[in-house]
């Protein structure tokens, strides 16, 4: 008889699922789910078939009746894991299990919460590290795809580790009382600008956010608003309104200033 423990996974994957099963299929079919890893997929009522193909994989999904957004989900999902480390995942991005200590070592010594540099399909950086998303900024960005404005879009090389002001919600992870004790995600968000929020609300604690070369995994990347969406800009527009209205400083004309303003406080 075998009255051993079950060792507790080291590690909690959530994944927020949303008519997903696609991405699923294509970016989550090779994950080794080891003892020391865990995998929650939490699905906001999909009308495909998110649910069977997350159980055939191995996920443990925890299925929501109705579609209560993305933070309020990936809440949901932190409340329901059990690891010492957390990483929200997107389920369009392929996670490298061996990479996971490379990534712990950082959280580690930061002390912060960290994304892994995040990679297109040809291998090439994506901008998932971010400048203070300031609205001048985030206007430019938008209208110049390729814009570098003022070191808003940020990439770390492999080998480099770089801090940013926060960083895309597609890779988000940290120790599991840091993110408790963020929220870890403000359901005010249903979807959008929540994880300018994570990282807003982080520098107020002092806590450091920082994207990783170490560690690079490949995401999808499709993002709705930067096609021709009604559907899309009517839910980005309101959780706008709510970000710029909880950070009035980020409406500056004068960004470059006021950014060196905020790096002088975090500093300090």
């Amino acid at each position: 008889m075998n009255d051993a423990t079950p060792t507790a996974p080291r590690w909690s994957l959530v994944t927020v699922t949303f008519n997903s099963a696609k991405a699923l299929r294509e970016f989550w079919s090779d994950l080794d789910l080891s003892a020391s890893l865990e995998w929650i997929v939490v699905d906001n009522a999909s009308q495909d078939d998110s649910v069977e193909v997350a159980e055939q994989l191995g996920a443990k999904v925890i299925r929501l009746p109705e579609n209560v957004g993305f933070g309020a989900a990936n809440n949901r999902g932190f409340e329901n894991s059990v690891g010492e480390y957390v990483a929200f995942v997107n389920p369009d991005v392929r996670v490298l299990p061996e990479s996971l200590p490379t990534l712990e070592e950082a959280v580690e010594r930061t002390q912060g919460i960290v994304s892994p540099q995040l990679l297109n399909a040809d291998g090439s950086l994506q901008p998932n590290g971010r400048g203070y998303p300031f609205l001048a900024f985030k206007v430019l960005n938008r209208l110049q795809n390729n814009s570098s404005a003022s070191g808003y879009r940020r990439f770390a090389e492999a080998g480099q580790e770089i801090d940013v002001a926060w960083f895309m919600g597609a890779a988000v992870a940290g120790r599991r009382d840091t993110l408790r004790d963020l929220g870890p995600w403000d359901e005010h968000f249903f979807v959008y600008y929540e994880d300018s929020d994570l990282g807003m609300r982080a520098r107020a604690r002092g806590i450091r956010r920082l994207v990783t070369g170490n560690v690079q995994w490949r995401h999808g990347w499709a993002r709705d608003t930067k096609k021709p969406s009604f559907a899309a800009w009517r839910r980005e527009i309101p959780s706008m309104v709510k970000f710029y209205a909880r950070y009035p400083y980020l409406l500056s004309v004068m960004p470059e200033r006021t950014a060196a303003r905020l790096d002088r406080e975090f500093a300090a």
